[in-house]
C-alpha cells in the first residue's frame, strides 16, 4: 500500500496494529498501552464480561469509541453457533457489527476449527456482519474466507498467548501471494522483534493482545509494539538488499587498485 494507509472494508487507518483489551491488571493500565500502542482498532471479548454492565463501569466504558474502533470477538467460542449467537448479541447491545470471528478447536492448543469458522463466516456475511476472521495459517483455508466475502484474513502466528511469534513465515508468505485481502497476522507474538519480522514479510497489520497485558511494562512494550511495527512496514516498503552466501565488497577492488 503506497499511501502507507492499512484498509479493511472500506475504511482508511493509520496504525497497523490493532490490541486487545484483556488480561490488563487494571482499566488504567488498559487506557494508558492502549494509548502507547498507537492503536485505532481494538478488540473486545464479548464472551467474557456481562454485555448489560456497558454504561455501568464496566472495562468497556474505558475505552473511548471516538478514538477506537471497537472490534468484538468471539473468544472463547467452540462452533459456530455460539461465536454467531456472540456477534447477535454484541450487535443488540450496541456494539459495531465488524467483529473478529474466533471459533477455537479444543481447550489445549486454542487452535481454530475451520470448519465450524467457515460456517460462522459464512451466516455472519449474511446476516450483514463485516468478518474478521482468526484462522490457521493455511493457504486454502484464507483463500475459501476470502472467497466467502471476508475482507481480510487473520492467519496466526502461534497459539495464542503462547509468545513463540511466527513459526511458519512461509505460510505466511504462501498467504500473503494466494489473497487479494489485507493480511493481519493473529496471536504467537511475544515481543517487538515479532511484530516487525511480520510486517517485514509483508504482512498489512499484527493483532497483540498477550505480549502487550503481560509484559512487565505493558505501556512500554505497547510503544515498542508500535515502533516496531512503523520500522518493520518502512523497511518492507523499501525493499531489502538479497541474501547471499559470500560477501560483497562495497566497492571493486580493480578500481581500488587503479
Amino acid at each position: 500500500m503506497a499511501d502507507g494507509k492499512l484498509k479493511i472494508a472500506g475504511r482508511e487507518y493509520n496504525s497497523r496494529l490493532i490490541v486487545g483489551t484483556g488480561k490488563f491488571a487494571t482499566n488504567e493500565l488498559m487506557v494508558a498501552a492502549l494509548e502507547a500502542s498507537g492503536a485505532e482498532i481494538v478488540t473486545v471479548p464479548v464472551r467474557k464480561f456481562n454485555l448489560a454492565d456497558i454504561g455501568k463501569g464496566c472495562f468497556l466504558d474505558f475505552i473511548d469509541p471516538k478514538k477506537y474502533v471497537i472490534l468484538p470477538n468471539t473468544a472463547a467460542c467452540f462452533n459456530a453457533e455460539q461465536a454467531v449467537s456472540a456477534c447477535r448479541d454484541a450487535r443488540d447491545a450496541g456494539l459495531p457489527s465488524m467483529v473478529k470471528l474466533e471459533v477455537l478447536g479444543d481447550q489445549k492448543t486454542l487452535y481454530p476449527d475451520n470448519e465450524e469458522t467457515l460456517k460462522a463466516a459464512k451466516i455472519l456475511i449474511d446476516d450483514g456482519f463485516t468478518v474478521l476472521p482468526y484462522c490457521s495459517d493455511d493457504v486454502i483455508m484464507c483463500k475459501k474466507l476470502e472467497q466467502l466475502g471476508c475482507p481480510v484474513v487473520m492467519p496466526l502466528a502461534a497459539p495464542i498467548a503462547s509468545g513463540l511469534g511466527i513459526r511458519n513465515p512461509y505460510n505466511i508468505k504462501l498467504i500473503l501471494e494466494a489473497v487479494s485481502v489485507p493480511v493481519i497476522v493473529d496471536a504467537g507474538v511475544g515481543t517487538a522483534s515479532d511484530t516487525a519480522f511480520g510486517m517485514e514479510l509483508g504482512c498489512d497489520a499484527i493483532l497483540i493482545n498477550t505480549a502487550i497485558a503481560g509484559a512487565k511494562d505493558p505501556v512500554a512494550m505497547a510503544r515498542a509494539m508500535r515502533l516496531a511495527a512503523e520500522a518493520g512496514r518502512l523497511a518492507f516498503e523499501a525493499g531489502r538488499i538479497p541474501k547471499k552466501l559470500y560477501a560483497t565488497a562495497p566497492t571493486a577492488f580493480t578500481d581500488l587498485m587503479s
